[in-house]
């Protein structure tokens, strides 16, 4: 069998979904120890991708846009001259990338129309992405007993990360930091900004710094919490995944609704809280494991102590 030196692994986001690879990333890496692994990623998860020990080099490409970004990476991995690649986004955008790498394209793990090494269940669509993954390189073969019953497979570490944060911890004398993260969902599924602000201002007056996150389009929110709440920090849109998963895994606390930082938080092991309405199926957007969902009929109903109550139960132990 032919040494494999140079392999490419492709997943481009969003960021709950690539949080949700670094299973299967940790299984290629360990899979491969002695070759050159390289990421095709975004700018936005470069400084992450690196951060996590899982690569040897991360190569950022344009935004996939409508294809077209797959279309302008064709050159570039064709140049990379890789033996294997593990194509971890699985969609219309990579199976365009891979038949730009025709005649001779190399060893394909997916779904790419004629790839080698196929991932062929028909549900797979149906399928958690942690079980889907790991199904998909047990069919690679790089993972025999790879987990891939419905709730099996490993979850996100972000330890190597929540390492770190304890550190600054305990070299800093900043106050600890609880993060809100309102947005990430339609209007109708928020705990409402008056509810978050009550429970800014209640939490800032027993000594904690809080800071709301979440994507560009969640500053208005953070502004509305700002508004009753003058001494919180707006952080929305700001920094990469790096920042923003260093932030969560220094937190206190998380209490939100945003599917993507709420997988940050549990994958670091931080106590996290999701306000939801009790018509919603937590499986449907929250986290497998690690954040308490707190249910209401009527969002507006539940009260920042009821928050407050529910938080103890929730923390981790600090070391």
């Amino acid at each position: 069998m032919a040494t494999i030196d140079r392999v490419l692994v492709i997943k481009v986001g969003p960021v709950r979904d690539f949080i949700l690879a670094l299973p299967a990333m940790t299984q290629i890496r360990a899979a491969h120890p002695r070759a050159t692994v390289t990421l095709l990623t975004v700018p936005a998860f470069e400084s992450f991708a690196k951060a996590s020990g899982c690569f040897n080099a991360v190569e950022s490409m344009i935004e996939p846009g409508k294809g077209t970004g797959w279309l302008a990476a064709g050159g570039r991995v064709r140049a990379g001259r890789y033996q294997r690649i593990y194509d971890l986004e699985g969609h219309g955008g990579t199976n365009l990338l891979f038949q730009t790498l025709r005649p001779f394209p190399p060893a394909w793990s997916g779904v790419a129309v004629g790839c080698s090494l196929p991932h062929r269940n028909v549900r797979r669509a149906a399928m958690h992405p942690l079980e889907r993954r790991a199904e998909q390189l047990q069919a690679a073969g790089i993972w025999p007993e790879a987990p891939t019953e419905p709730g099996s497979a490993p979850e996100p570490d972000l330890t190597f990360l929540a390492a770190k944060a304890a550190d600054a911890r305990a070299t800093t004398q900043s106050r600890p930091t609880v993060v809100l993260a309102p947005g990430g969902l339609e209007p109708a599924l928020l705990w409402p900004v008056e509810r978050y602000a009550e429970l800014a201002a209640l939490l800032t007056a027993q000594g904690y710094d809080i800071v709301v996150a979440g994507s560009p389009q969640d500053a208005p929110l953070a502004r509305g919490i700002q508004r009753q709440a003058p001494r919180v920090r707006d952080l929305t849109g700001r920094g990469d995944l790096l920042a923003l998963a260093s932030l969560t895994a220094r937190a206190h606390l998380v209490v939100g609704s945003d599917p993507d930082i709420m997988q940050v938080a549990a994958a670091a092991s931080i106590g996290a809280i999701m306000p939801l309405p009790t018509r919603i199926d937590p499986a449907t957007v929250a986290p497998r494991g690690h954040v308490t969902v707190v249910n209401a009929a009527n969002l507006a109903d539940l009260t920042p102590q009821t928050i407050l109550q529910v938080a103890p139960a929730v923390l981790p132990q600090r070391p």
